[in-house]
């Protein structure tokens, strides 16, 4: 029997060591950063967390190194309402790492070690097969190895569990893995890594998402950055624009996105009323420093867009 609204997001935990910086360094330039941060991030754990915050009904398949950060980073996930019995301690692996710059303009670039997010295998989907086809849907990111991420969508796509896929980092996937889609969320890059189309105004944006169905996908979210979103569904889209806001790093805003409109469409709001749901959890998530430390909750959701009229 399927558990009415609960989601299970698969995905990776890191942490995430962020520098702020005036300006970028350019290969052998060392630059003096003036506030370093150490906060917890991966985009399956800053997803799941946007989930658990802003209210829903979730369950997380990742992986941590049996070290303190991992037991750390558990505790955590469970007081962010997050069910973490399907998170696995792996051993003599280290927790996953990433290492983040953020410029004056609140730009990032971000290095990654893998660690123990790469236990997390088809065989260790397999052993939690139940928890996706019991799912109402799946929300999953491309930080976990791509063959999991395919055994993911076949176990939901069989049990008619839906599947979510935020397609970052950028890679090129196979049509088999975007056959087993119902909704993609990916930005204007990772929208021309997936379709070759250059992504730079609205009219790009519908090529994009057209070509994008043509892969069976029915719902096309492509996020745009300060001017919203492009929204396709079965071919016909519109632009839906986001809330302006002083943005002083963007780095979860994306994972803040994805986790509040799975959150909004699991509680059975209009595609247009999740997107506006997930715009003001971004909004939120943008004004505050750090990944995880970023993500709203609910409360705080309800009151913005109150505020908004």
């Amino acid at each position: 029997m399927k558990t009415k609204g609960s989601l299970v997001v698969l995905g990776s935990i890191n942490a995430d060591h962020i520098l702020n910086l005036e300006h970028f360094p350019t290969p052998g330039e060392t630059v003096t950063g003036q506030e370093y941060q150490l906060a917890f991030g991966g985009k399956g754990a800053n997803q799941a967390v946007a989930a658990g915050r802003s209210g829903a009904d979730i369950a997380f398949i990742a992986c941590v190194g049996d070290d303190d950060t991992g037991s750390r980073v558990c505790r955590q996930l469970a007081s962010d309402n997050i069910d973490i019995s399907s998170v696995s301690t792996v051993n003599d692996a280290a927790t996953g790492v990433a290492l983040i710059f953020v410029n004056g303009t609140g730009e990032n670039i971000i290095g990654i070690h893998a660690g123990a997010n790469g236990a997390l295998t088809p065989e260790l989907v397999a052993a939690h097969q139940d928890k996706i086809a019991d799912a109402s849907a799946l929300l999953m990111q491309l930080e976990s190895p791509l063959e999991s991420v395919l055994a993911a969508a076949k176990i939901a796509h069989q049990n008619q569990t839906k599947v979510v896929l935020n397609p970052a980092p950028a890679c090129v996937l196979s049509d088999e893995l975007l056959g087993l889609v119902n909704m993609i969320t990916p930005n204007e890059t990772e929208a021309e890594k997936l379709t070759g189309i250059r992504v730079e105004n609205d009219e790009d944006a519908a090529k994009a998402a057209q070509a994008l169905h043509g892969k069976g996908i029915e719902t096309v979210i492509i996020t745009l950055g300060s001017r919203g979103v492009w929204l396709s569904e079965q071919g016909k889209g519109q632009r839906v624009p986001g809330f302006k806001v002083n943005a002083v790093d963007t780095i979860a805003a994306g994972d803040t996105f994805n986790g509040a409109l799975v959150t909004a469409l699991l509680e059975e709001k209009t595609l247009n009323e999740a997107i506006r749901f997930a715009h003001a959890a971004a909004a939120i998530a943008v004004t505050r420093k750090g990944a995880q430390p970023s993500v709203p909750w609910r409360n705080e959701i309800d009151e913005f867009l109150q505020q908004q009229g």
